[in-house]
Formats: C-alpha cells, structure tokens, sequence
C-alpha cells in the first residue's frame, strides 16, 4: 500500500508560479516513474509531465517551456515548478506514481490539489 500525496496547490494571477510536491510513501517498492497530470472542469484528464527514475521527461506540448518536472529519488518525491500560468492552467492536479511492490508493477495516484489562475 503506496500513499501518494500533492501539495502546493493554490490560487494565483496570471504569469504567476507554482510548485507542486509529491511524495510517496509506505512501504518498500521501486519507482519506475512518476508524473503530473490535471483534469479540468468538463474534459477529460491530460498528462502534463513525466519523469523516470533516470531522469528522462516527457511533457505536453500546452506546457513546454513554462513547466519544469524533477525528481529527488532518495525521498521518492517529484516537483512540478509552474511557471508563466495561464487561466487554462486551471485545474485539480493528479500525481501518478509508477512502482513496482513485490514483483508487481502498477500505477498509484493522489488525491489531487487544485491550481487556479485567474485574475
């Protein structure tokens, strides 16, 4: 039983920064990747960033260059540094965690924290 928690959510203007926390804990597992995705009032969730244990990431294209994805694999925790926001930013944002417990490999998420950007 993995725990996936966010924070750093919250509201703020446009052109502001954020950033997202998310740690996993509970137990002994071994992280293949983790990532950011939102889901906006009415459409469908999206992915927004990813990165490996590596370190190789991935984002979407609504995001490249204004949002930043990294890692701290000695405490199991990845960061989402937002910056330049946008209203359409706005969102809940999901952390994905994938892990392997006990030879098998599946996909844990948060609770999710909201992103608002408005003026």
């Amino acid at each position: 039983q993995v725990q996936v928690v966010e924070s750093g959510g919250g509201l703020v203007q446009p052109g502001g920064s954020l950033r997202l926390s998310c740690a996993a804990s509970g137990g002994i597992f071994s992280i293949y990747a983790m990532g950011w995705y939102r889901q906006a009032p009415g459409k469908q969730r999206e992915l927004v960033a990813t990165i490996t244990r590596g370190g190789s990431t991935n984002y979407a294209d609504s995001v490249k260059g204004r949002f930043t994805i990294s890692g701290d694999n000695a405490k199991n925790t990845v960061y989402l540094q937002m910056n330049s926001l946008k209203p359409e930013d706005t969102a809940v944002y999901y952390c994905k965690v994938d892990h392997v417990r006990f030879g098998v490999r599946r996909d844990d998420w948060g609770q999710g924290t909201q992103v608002t950007v408005s003026s």
